[in-house]
């Protein structure tokens, strides 16, 4: 088009509307709550009866490392809540592991038509930072359940050392449960995932592979943590064509007991930590039910070696 003609199109009028054209009229206030009442009816029978099953955890057998408490909890809760009723509950003290294996049996059974019996979770007594006893706790879980389909290395510490003062001892122990730890985990994973034929695994980084964090020091970490999620990336790559993907989670800041409990005493601190978050709030724990599922799940079977960021926009910025 020319550009004589292009600006002529550009100057003539629109199609006006006829005068004598009906207008539209806003519903009637009556069918308004109608639509109200119909549109919260139908959402309620899609929430029971239409779901993607690709979410499911129904059948598959999960194993979360330091599941016992904080978000490794919350992860086994999720795997529960998405229909998973054959779980290992790895942890330091094998006590603690059974009881969080009990409370999460018996929460479930609340208000459901399922019985106890119809859940089969164990708790595991497991150093992650030792090859042995990783190597003795999927020993277990073969033993118990013939199987394992999706694992998440969750076992983790945190310690808040400026570089100068950190003790040696403190930062072999950390890199020995964060890095050595998931590795460990990764590696026992798919050595029983490969002959039958696949698996899920995830590495839990943090968003501290990805920033610094201020205002607290905490070097080590933040390089564990980075070390975790290219792990993640390398050992997919690894095992890609043998049916085992391995991705990642990073959380941001989460509202975990530990972190309340000192948070509790540091005002300042939870306000910094908001303030630099874009949606102005620290994330919930069942903040990562979803995103920790659909890695577990079929959901994703297309994905391998990627991470997922849940930190309320923290990297962005």
């Amino acid at each position: 088009m020319s550009a004589r003609l292009f600006a002529r199109a550009l100057l003539a009028p629109r199609a006006l509307v006829p005068a004598h054209a009906p207008r539209a009229l806003p519903a009637p206030r009556f069918l308004v709550g109608a639509h109200a009442r119909w549109s919260s009816q139908v959402a309620h029978k899609a929430r029971k009866e239409k779901f993607l099953h690709d979410f499911s955890m129904a059948g598959k057998v999960a194993l979360v490392t330091g599941g016992a408490r904080g978000l490794g909890n919350e992860f086994c809760r999720a795997f529960i809540r998405s229909g998973c009723t054959s779980l290992a509950i790895v942890d330091l003290k094998e006590d603690e592991a059974t009881e969080s294996a009990k409370a999460l049996i018996a929460e479930a059974c609340t208000g459901s038509d399922m019985d106890p019996a119809d859940y089969s979770v164990i708790g595991i007594g497991c150093d992650v930072s030792s090859e042995l006893s990783v190597q003795q706790a999927f020993r277990r879980v073969m033993d118990t359940y013939g199987r394992v389909d999706s694992v998440v290395a969750s076992a983790g510490i945190v310690e808040n050392y400026a570089a100068f003062d950190y003790p040696f001892d403190r930062i072999k122990r950390l890199y020995d449960i964060n890095v050595h730890g998931a590795f460990f985990t990764a590696r026992e994973a798919a050595r029983n995932m490969i002959p039958q034929g696949g698996g899920a695994i995830v590495l839990v980084a943090s968003m501290s592979a990805n920033i610094v964090n201020i205002p607290q020091p905490q070097t080590p970490y933040n390089a564990a943590k980075a070390a975790v999620k290219h792990m993640a990336a390398s050992l997919a790559v690894e095992w890609a064509k043998k049916g085992v993907r391995v991705n990642c989670l990073s959380p941001g800041y989460m509202l975990t007991k530990l972190t309340k409990t000192i948070l509790a005493h540091d005002e300042e601190l939870k306000r910094t930590w908001e303030s630099l978050t874009p949606m102005g709030r620290m994330g919930e724990p069942e903040d990562l039910s979803g995103a920790i599922v659909f890695l577990a799940s079929d959901a994703s079977r297309f994905m391998t070696g990627s991470e997922i960021r849940v930190d309320g926009g923290y990297c962005c910025v």
